[in-house]
């Protein structure tokens, strides 16, 4: 294959994980209130990030790198639990519980597998579809404005671009195919932007101020800063966030027909968690593996660790270059929203999708999803509820995706894990006794 193939390749595999990449520091720095210059530096170090978290996993070593062609990418599971620690506890702790919970990653990396079993589709759906049930409010205030106390919020102008973006995505992925449908995010937000351009939404002042080139630096924005809340909460994601990669390590040994075994998972989960790490010190954020390129290689029938090499390699070279991360911070607030409501919603239903394969295997799993999504939810919501509890308590329940990932935990060993002696129904024995003094009586009948 030659290079001008492997390029063309690698720029569509760009393509299908840059809206996800970009996203996220998009909505982070959004809601943390950064400015466009420091806003242009967090998009572009994520993207860097994400080349050298991918490059990590194309490799093979002896500790780290599974070598499949993975790409990895800031996951949407950490949106939520990002934005809380920032705006509670400030970005020192964001970054801290980010190289905290790498560190954790790297060292249970050998031994996950041992550990997966608390972690089965009934604890990572209910998980999962609290984290997506959390940003949809995040979604739908950005769709209205961003912020509330402009006088346009909630505006005709605001709500109207916000949800034609969103059916610009959904004709898109309902109509096209193949490569066309796996990009419809990010066409929607390009084709939402030049409608808000119209509109006059659309400002480039950023990016004419922006350099051409710059260096990235350690900790630009904070020094990590070590709390425990924060520690438990990333740890959780980056948790979930292995048991997701574990079925895209699947997917792609059975596609490239390289076997998956213990010591290839460890060196798997063992680099993303450096990945984290890396992220925290250079103040991005941890990394998962983004599943729309599995589909992406499926599609396409190439599945060579060339192309995602080369494409790491370009996201490296972008996150140098400040105007093309500026490009992004173009993007009117109402034309994220749009493409939030679609993206933050497929969150919610991998999360359905995972829960309903776990719900009709055993009757008390319904119970754990009632419970643990009520109690994540409703923490989220009402975060001071278990304020009369001793501090050491209200680490475990101050924050909804923490209060609901233990209780799924709790229940579903209760539920799943102990192994209860079951009691004979009384009816049954009964019934029993009848049954042998019916028998008795007709044998002495028949005597």
């Amino acid at each position: 294959m030659n290079n001008l193939k492997l390029s063309t390749l690698a720029i569509q595999h760009l393509l299908a994980m840059y809206a996800g990449a970009i996203l996220v520091p998009l909505i982070i720095g959004g809601a943390l209130g950064l400015s466009p210059t420091e806003l242009t530096y967090l998009v572009s170090i994520d993207i860097l990030m994400c080349g050298v978290a991918t490059l990590l996993q194309v490799m093979r070593g002896k500790v780290f790198g599974i070598g499949l062609p993975l790409v990895l990418g800031c996951t949407f599971t950490a949106v939520t639990p990002i934005i809380s620690i920032g705006k509670e506890y400030g970005l020192g702790s964001i970054y801290g519980a980010v190289i905290a919970s790498g560190s954790i990653v790297v060292l249970i990396g050998g031994a996950f597998g041992l550990l997966v079993k608390f972690f089965p589709p009934i604890v990572t759906g209910s998980v999962v579809t609290i984290i997506g049930i959390t940003l949809i409010p995040v979604a739908f205030n950005n769709a209205a404005g961003g912020d509330s106390t402009a006088a346009n919020y909630g505006s005709m102008e605001n709500v109207m671009l916000a949800f034609l973006t969103l059916a610009i995505i959904i004709l898109f992925y309902r109509f096209s195919t193949g490569f066309m449908r796996s990009i419809a995010i990010l066409i929607g937000l390009v084709a939402g932007s030049v409608i808000a351009g119209f509109m006059g939404f659309v400002s480039f002042d950023n990016v004419r101020n922006a350099e051409l080139v710059h260096m990235v630096k350690p900790f630009y924005f904070a020094t990590p800063e070590f709390h425990l809340v924060p520690i438990i909460t990333m740890t959780i994601v980056a948790i979930v966030s292995l048991v997701e990669s574990t079925g895209s390590y699947f997917a792609l040994g059975e596609m490239t027909k390289t076997p998956v075994n213990s010591k290839n998972l460890a060196r798997g989960y063992r680099s993303e968690g450096l990945a984290s790490i890396i992220g925290g010190i250079f103040n991005a954020f941890p990394y998962t593996a983004f599943s729309q390129n599995v589909g992406l290689m499926q599609l396409t029938g190439v599945k060579n660790r060339s192309v995602i090499g080369i494409m790491a390699i370009m996201l490296i070279a972008l996150g140098f270059l400040p105007k093309v991360a500026a490009l992004t911070t173009v993007i009117p607030t109402p034309v994220l929203g749009g493409a939030m409501i679609a993206m933050f919603g497929m969150v919610i239903s991998q999360g359905i999708k995972m829960l309903g394969r776990a719900v009709v295997e055993s009757e008390g799993n319904a119970m754990i999803i009632a419970c643990s999504v009520g109690m994540g939810l409703g923490v989220t919501v009402q975060p001071e509820i278990f304020s009369f509890l001793p501090n050491a308590v209200k680490i475990l329940t101050s924050n909804g995706i923490v209060a609901g990932s233990l209780t799924a935990i709790l229940l579903n060993i209760i539920f799943n894990m102990i192994p209860w002696k079951k009691e004979e129904p009384v009816v049954a024995t009964e019934t029993i006794v009848e049954s042998k003094e019916e028998k008795v009586s007709t044998s002495e009948k028949h005597a």
